[in-house]
C-alpha cells in the first residue's frame, strides 16, 4: 500500500505544486523548483510542498526562509526530525536525505535575491538543507 501524499494547503503554494505538474516541473521560467515530500514528525503522513533551490554538485539547496516570517517552515521541522525524503525534479523523483549548511547563502542570494531581503525580515536564523539523492533520479 502506498501513503498518500498531502499537498501544502497553503493556497498559493498548492497552485505552484499544481503549475508544477501541469509543466512538467518547470512552473516559473527562470526558477529552478522542486517538490519536496518529507514524513510528517507528529502526524507521520506524507507532506509535499513547492521549493526554490540551487545546485551544490548533485545535492539541492533549499532555505527554510518561511517568506521571512519568524517561525521555521513545517517542512523544515519534518526533515529535522526524519531526514529521508523525495525530491521531485522535472519528471524525475528520487529519494534523498538531507542535512543543514549554512556555507552557501552567497550562492542562494545569488540566485534568490529576496532571500537577501527574508534573511533582514527576521530575528531567527535562516537555515539551509543540502539534500542529497541516495540514488540515481527515475
Amino acid at each position: 500500500m502506498t501513503d498518500t501524499i498531502h499537498d501544502n494547503p497553503t493556497p498559493w503554494v498548492a497552485d505552484h505544486i499544481r503549475r508544477f505538474e501541469e509543466t512538467g516541473g518547470h512552473p516559473r521560467p527562470g526558477v529552478a523548483d522542486l517538490l519536496l515530500t518529507t514524513r510528517g514528525r507528529r502526524s507521520g503522513l506524507l507532506r509535499r510542498t513547492a521549493l526554490a533551490y540551487v545546485r551544490d554538485g548533485d545535492a539541492y539547496v533549499l532555505t527554510a526562509s518561511n517568506a521571512g516570517a519568524d517561525r521555521h517552515p513545517s517542512w523544515y521541522l519534518n526533515l529535522l526530525a526524519i531526514p529521508e525524503v523525495t525530491l521531485q525534479v522535472g519528471g524525475a523523483t528520487f529519494p534523498a536525505t538531507a542535512s543543514e549548511s549554512a556555507r552557501l547563502w552567497p550562492a542562494v542570494v545569488d540566485a534568490m535575491p529576496s532571500y537577501a531581503a527574508y534573511r533582514t525580515a527576521t530575528t531567527r536564523k535562516i537555515p539551509l538543507v543540502l539534500v542529497t539523492p541516495t540514488r540515481r533520479a527515475s
